[in-house]
């Protein structure tokens, strides 16, 4: 079964500055971190595809305007509260599994190494419509 584990930033309820204040150190081992987690998915067979995302700065929302043009706004805006900074999709035996990967991805360090306990929203990826409809 495969699952989408999203990470997603939220200023409500963090422990942690803000990753602009952080020192190159400590970007670092971060990201090695992550590029770690990504080497051990791909070893154990369950790694299908991951990302990390640009912050809010960077994003647009498009929605189809009169025949069809994309209007393009900016946003999500920098004061937003939350907003994805990366994704996973494995592919696992259990829902257990891929629980378990994400409260290792959980455990990324931040500031002093730290582990920054962000939290993963696990979904599984629907691979056909259910037969009912």
């Amino acid at each position: 079964m495969k699952y989408m584990l999203l990470m997603q930033f939220s200023a409500a309820g963090t422990e942690f500055p803000p990753i602009g204040t952080w020192t190159p150190e400590e970007i670092q081992a971060h990201i090695a971190f992550m590029g770690d987690v990504n080497a051990k998915l791909m070893a154990d067979g369950e790694w299908v595809q991951g990302e990390g995302l640009g912050g809010p700065e960077q994003a647009r929302i498009v929605r189809a305007g009169e025949g069809g043009v994309p209007v393009v706004t900016e946003g999500p805006f920098p004061e937003t509260k939350e907003f994805l900074a990366g994704w996973w999709i494995v592919d696992c035996e259990t829902p257990r599994r891929a629980a378990e990967i994400a409260a290792f991805i959980s455990t990324a360090p931040g500031p002093g190494g730290r582990p920054l306990n962000m939290p993963i929203e696990v979904h599984p990826v629907m691979s056909a419509p259910p037969q009912e409809l």
